[in-house]
């Protein structure tokens, strides 16, 4: 059974929305502020540091169309990269994992990214992943209350290259794609970062176990 949290004392969640990153479920951002949550949206193409904040999310969208600009805003990218490494806990889907990476690769051409996330985006012609998934936690998977089985969905026409092999994972892949390798979650530091989109519902309260991540 979940662990839900009745009220997230002051909390802050950085939350980036921009031309780059713009798929959230509105039911799990209103969630997030029925915990007493406050939201902070930040634009990853044009401001140069995180405002303050207690978490982050790092949603879903097309950072492949805005690669120069996010690129070129690499105060922010150092600053995002320095704030996980400090521990600052983190949750990013699909492209927000590719923002976290080393390099997207778009057209033959290579951007650098935030480089927390030992692996290089290449971006397809086709989908690799699209359609409903369904995941199993780790024993790593680091929040409290996960559901043995996950139902979620991907839709992205990335994949990953030159994983570090040592890298950790939050999900074995019963359905889907994922990362590769049958798995999906990247887990560094106190950060979670898959290509399946998480939605708060049914069995699965990713919202009030990320809440209660960061209160813990």
């Amino acid at each position: 059974m979940p662990v839900l949290v009745t009220t997230s004392g002051n909390l802050t969640i950085a939350v980036a929305k921009d031309q780059a990153f713009g798929f959230y479920y509105q039911d799990d951002i209103d969630t997030f502020e029925s915990l007493g949550v406050n939201i902070e949206y930040f634009n990853t193409l044009k401001e140069d540091k995180l405002p303050k904040c207690d978490g982050l999310f790092i949603g879903g969208g097309f950072p492949e169309m805005q690669l120069e600009l996010i690129s070129g805003n690499q105060s922010l990218l150092d600053d995002i990269k320095l704030k996980i490494e400090q521990g600052l806990p983190t949750y990013a889907e699909c492209g927000g994992l590719m923002y976290l990476s080393r390099t997207i690769t778009h057209q033959g051409k290579s951007y650098k990214m935030a480089g927390l996330i030992q692996a290089d985006v290449v971006m397809t012609s086709k989908p690799i992943g699209r359609g409903y998934v369904q995941l199993t936690p780790t024993d790593e998977h680091p929040w409290d209350g996960v559901a043995s089985i996950i139902y979620a969905h991907e839709f992205h026409y990335s994949k990953l290259e030159n994983i570090d092999s040592k890298i950790h994972y939050a999900y074995n892949v019963l359905r889907g794609v994922g990362a590769g390798n049958e798995h999906d979650g990247i887990l560094i530091y106190n950060l979670l970062a898959n290509y399946a989109h998480l939605r708060s519902v049914g069995n699965n309260h990713w919202v009030e176990q990320f809440v209660n991540f960061i209160k813990n």
